[in-house]
């Protein structure tokens, strides 16, 4: 064989290896959803919102990002346990986010309870209890144990970031495809 046709081999060899980096990543990004906790009301006392209603009509599972926009000058996240979410207790937090548009990242399956530390705002409602189904169990009415740091913080996105090309899952599975396929034409190249 010679030079040239070894050199085509093996760019073919890279550009196979390059695809199927690509299905396999884009196989992780597309399974995980991003939802925006109470749609476009937002997280917010405004309105009286029925954060309860929100999380039953859906279905989250590990890997999904909830987005958190609120107003940060009247408004925080906290991660609590189930007795804490019950008792609207904020001065033991699991974690505590104040950006004004927190992501978090729901790495475990069970119940993951939030609050509003500010005071009476989870009184009067805002706190949400997002339950992850495991793939196996998804029907299961039993409930899970509370996070032991199974929620963690996705990483923000740009200041100039659009923000609805983030709630759209389907847009981050493009941006993420563009970007393999720029790295593959590099690669080749």
């Amino acid at each position: 064989m010679g030079g040239g046709a070894a050199t085509a081999t093996a760019a073919a060899r890279r550009a196979a290896l390059a695809a199927l980096l690509a299905v396999a990543v884009l196989a992780g990004v597309a399974s995980a959803a991003v939802y925006e906790v109470g749609d476009k009301t937002g997280w917010t006392v405004m309105g009286n919102p029925n954060y309860a209603a929100w999380a039953a009509s859906k279905t989250f599972h590990k890997k999904d990002v909830v987005v958190f926009t609120y107003n940060k000058q009247y408004h925080n996240v906290m991660a609590v346990s189930k007795a804490d979410y019950k008792n609207c207790d904020a001065s033991k937090p699991i974690a505590t986010w104040s950006t004004g548009n927190d992501s978090v990242v729901l790495n475990t399956t069970g119940h993951h309870y939030f609050i509003c530390g500010f005071t009476g705002h989870c009184a009067a409602g805002q706190k949400v209890d997002i339950r992850v189904a495991s793939s196996s169990a998804a029907s299961s009415p039993a409930p899970a144990p509370a996070p032991s740091g199974g929620a963690t913080a996705a990483p923000s996105p740009h200041p100039n970031a659009a923000p609805k090309a983030l709630l759209a899952g389907r847009s981050v599975a493009a941006t993420v495809a563009a970007s393999l396929l720029s790295l593959a034409a590099a690669v080749l190249a």
